[in-house]
């Protein structure tokens, strides 16, 4: 439990610190962030086949293929569901944080923070059922990898909200409360599993198609989308490749 619970905060801290760098670097350059997200993407493209969706089959017993299919989907279109009520970050402001003015939309931004604190739920929730498959070492590369993706998002919080006029203290809120809402969804996966196994392979799943449907639906469009395409496909793979020898070797 302390494993998990040091995991959810540094999950959840992850947005935290980014939000920290982007006090430090107010202009982040789309290259720096692409080749960042990217590699993020590797790593949960990995960790979300070799972490979630094998061990969900593998749990599953006789129908495992037909509970892992399922969930794969149904975590997929939750997701969906989520981003027709809550437009996603980049549909909103985008990373392009650049072009924001001093007169950007106060409750587009609000909006915007809204967006991402709901849909770090659902990758909160994600890491959190990881560590029911018993393979510590897993969830912690697939936490890692969430994490790791969570910088880049942090960083994007703070300069469209310095630029509506929202003051630097109650910014740093705005991002440690979008931190918090994984912590929380980190827990709630984790205590699901826990107190019912038996949902286990579908709960793998789920977390799975959720980390699919993230990393199609949004990382990857983001990264491709400023001309860094080479750069952030040599980036994907990189962090594919380290998770897939982290999992051989201590598997």
């Amino acid at each position: 439990m302390k494993l998990v619970l040091l995991t959810a905060l540094g999950v959840g801290g992850a947005t935290v610190i980014g939000s920290i760098l982007g006090f430090i670097f107010k202009k982040v350059s789309h290259k720096f962030s692409d080749i960042v997200l990217s590699f993020a993407a590797g790593v949960m493209l990995a960790a979300a086949v070799l972490g979630l969706i094998v061990p969900s089959v593998e749990y599953g017993g006789k129908y495992g293929l037909l509970i892992c299919i399922v969930g794969i989907f149904v975590g997929a279109l939750c997701l969906n569901l989520i981003d027709r009520l809550v437009p996603h970050l980049h549909k909103l402001v985008g990373a392009d944080i650049e072009e924001h003015s001093n007169n950007a939309n106060l409750s587009k931004v609000l909006l915007f923070v809204t967006a991402i604190a709901i849909h770090n739920l659902p990758e909160g929730i994600a890491a959190g059922v990881s560590f029911g498959s018993d393979n510590p070492s897993e969830a912690l590369v697939i936490a890692g990898g969430i994490a790791l993706q969570n910088i880049p998002e942090g960083m994007v919080i703070i300069g469209p909200m310095l630029a509506s006029g929202i003051s630097p203290r109650k910014t740093f809120i705005c991002a440690m409360i979008t931190g918090l809402v994984e912590v929380i969804g980190t827990l709630l996966g984790y205590f699901a599993v826990s107190v019912a196994s038996a949902i286990l392979p579908f709960a793998l799943a789920f977390a799975g198609g959720t980390m699919l449907y993230v990393i199609s639906d949004e990382m990857i469009p983001e990264t491709h989308a400023h001309g860094n395409e080479r750069g952030a496909t040599y980036a994907l793979l990189a962090g594919f490749c380290l998770m897939f020898a982290s999992d051989v070797l201590l598997g």
